[in-house]
């Protein structure tokens, strides 16, 4: 008898079974948790972190859709049917107001759509798995640890790979030539390894056929949400028809997080290598909530000074999005059509940038 886990999680990851005759079907689970965990490292350039706005998320096979107060999800099955779910989203603004602020409501956000964005992950996981029941694919409840986890986990690779790296880099150039030595060039060297290092592992990850495909999803619901914001029937024509760069895409967000880093970095007046790392990490949030207002501002304004500083992100989604076929296209136009089902039950109104 052949044993197949039935969840993904993490222990199924690790701990997957492995027996003599079921070589191809371990090979293909072992690829499967692969893109899972890829994944997951890529969540915060996949998702459109807006509470506001109609946005989505690229996930395995398929499109997560998120309106104000509902979000819904299409996977396409190995056999090529379509799977949706959907289900009521709680504002965080809503049930508390001083989550709204300025700063404060950019950081709120962007843990809220981390958090969903993980969820989607793991049901379109739960789908990609060939002979799942339809109850057992809406299995989707994430354990408290491994939501905690895989959170350490992501933002353990963040600071390590984009904080502790290139200072420590920056630190060794200065000891070679002290010009560098000057906090205005000390930081657009870190600065620059920064963004050199984030644009390696786009590029490497992009070469992975499997990961390509979630970056044609991407596009697809980028084209999606430009044909809603502009009021068009949702049709694949029409949906075809715009372009898959999006300005409040994640990826736009992470750059704009690096460049704005470089200007705040520049304000600290810390000399030494654990001092300029703990102010690192100690400005993350607000780092996070100043770039989350101007990817807010430069979406509604687009011929704005602040939008100027968006456009890396739009020139880098040349690789995070690809041109997508009628049928990725298709899923997330249902993806979206369950979040609008259950947002007009709901009561909810959208706000368009």
């Amino acid at each position: 008898m052949t044993l197949r886990p039935k969840l993904l999680t993490l222990s199924s990851v690790i701990y997957a079974p492995f027996r003599v005759g079921e070589h191809p079907t371990s090979m293909r689970f072992l690829r499967r948790s692969l893109r899972f965990l890829a994944a997951v490292q890529l969540l915060p350039a996949l998702e459109s972190g807006e509470e506001t706005l109609v946005g989505g998320q690229a996930v395995l096979e398929g499109v997560m859709m998120r309106s104000p107060h509902a979000w819904g999800i299409c996977i396409r099955r190995p056999d090529g049917t379509l799977a949706t779910h959907s289900e009521p989203l709680e504002r965080p603004s809503e049930q508390h107001k001083w989550m709204a602020w300025p700063i404060v409501r950019g950081c709120i956000t962007l843990g809220h759509a981390m958090a969903l964005g993980f969820r989607a992950l793991r049901y379109s996981a739960n789908v990609a798995m060939e002979g799942l029941t339809a109850e057992e694919e809406k299995k989707i409840e994430v354990p408290g640890w491994a939501l905690a986890l895989n959170v350490a986990l992501s933002l353990g690779f963040f600071i390590f790979m984009y904080k502790f790296v290139p200072l420590l880099a920056a630190t060794k150039l200065k000891n070679v030539y002290p010009a560098f030595g000057n906090r205005f060039a000390f930081n657009i060297v870190d600065g620059v390894i920064r963004i050199a290092l984030f644009l390696l592992f786009i590029w490497g990850i992009s070469l992975w056929p499997d990961i390509r495909r979630v970056f044609q999803y991407h596009g697809a619901e980028h084209k999606t949400v430009f044909a809603f914001e502009s009021h068009d029937p949702l049709t694949i024509e029409n949906a075809q028809s715009y372009s898959t760069f999006h300005p409040r895409c994640g990826t736009s967000f992470l750059m704009t997080v690096m460049l704005i880093a470089m200007v705040i970095y520049m304000m600290v007046p810390a000399t030494t290598f654990w001092a300029r790392f703990a102010f690192r990490i100690a400005l993350l949030p607000v780092i996070a909530g100043v770039s989350y207002e101007l990817i807010r501002f430069a979406a509604k304004h687009g011929s704005s000074l602040f939008a100027i500083l968006t456009k890396p992100g739009l020139w880098l989604q040349r690789i995070t999005t690809q041109p997508p076929s009628d049928d990725q296209v298709e899923t997330a136009i249902a993806a979206l059509n369950e979040a609008m089902e259950l947002e007009k039950q709901r009561g909810g109104e959208l706000v368009i940038a």
